[in-house]
């Protein structure tokens, strides 16, 4: 059966970073990548593996594909702090590597949690981002800032177990995090060299609440459903303004 690599990346995560390591603790290697956190992130880290490496970070894209150069194994699983790998998934990841892979990536579906409730919609369900788990030499994060894309040599397939995330512990946590995300997208659309047209502050963050709450049936997860609609509506409305702020500054 082949081996196993397991990478997680860090950054002042000290509220989940022992839980997300403890559901990985099955992998024949584990990898963590930190960017000098000040918190115990590292600390923790080091009680589960010592192959804690730091990176400074320069995007997310790039600092996966750092990660996975760290690993000394063919099959490669990805996973993020605020994530938890389900005894069920290991179990579906043992048995595709017994039986020699179909595929050489696999996406695996995520259970969100957010407000005291699983998500099952606003487009949180099965929340397919990017493979987690992928053969090492056919796969390559696009080197972005910020919601990092992917090219994969090979064949997609799809894992049915789950991942389980916990993305936000409140609004507020929520609201920080949509600080520093809003920044880097602000910044990669610079870099794509995209143009601010004014009506995407009004239209873009309009269309993302529809979408969600409408068009994905948010509505069908209450409260927090509608939450989540408006808070990525706002998250919209600063992303956009931060671009024009940053253009304005070019200019």
């Amino acid at each position: 059966m082949s081996k196993l690599s397991v990478y997680v990346i860090a950054y002042n995560d000290e509220p989940n970073i022992r839980a997300c390591l403890q559901s990985v603790q099955w992998a024949d290697e584990l990898i963590v990548v930190d960017s000098h956190s000040t918190d115990a992130t590292e600390k923790i880290s080091r009680e589960f593996t010592d192959k804690v490496f730091q990176h400074e970070f320069k995007g997310f894209g790039r600092l996966r594909n750092e990660a996975v150069a760290h690993a000394t194994h063919d099959w490669v699983f990805s996973l993020d702090t605020d994530e938890r790998a389900t005894p069920e998934l290991r179990e579906e990841i043992r048995q595709v590597l017994e039986r020699g892979p179909e595929a050489d990536a696999y996406f695996v579906p995520r259970r969100n949690y957010f407000l005291g409730r699983w998500i099952r919609h606003c487009g949180w369900y099965p929340d397919y981002r990017q493979p987690q788990l992928f053969r090492k030499g056919r796969m390559r994060y696009r080197e972005e800032l910020v919601h990092e894309g992917f090219e994969l040599d090979g064949r997609a397939g799809h894992l049915t177990a789950h991942v389980l995330q916990y993305p936000f512990r409140d609004i507020d946590h929520y609201l920080a995090k949509m600080d520093r995300y809003s920044d880097l997208m602000a910044r990669r659309m610079v870099e794509q060299g995209r143009r601010f047209r004014t009506h995407q502050l009004v239209t873009h963050p309009c269309f993302t609440f529809v979408k969600m709450y409408l068009g994905r049936a948010g509505f069908l997860d209450g409260m927090p459903g509608l939450i989540l609609s408006g808070l990525y509506a706002y998250y919209t409305f600063i992303k956009y303004a931060k671009f024009w702020e940053l253009t304005r500054r070019i200019d």
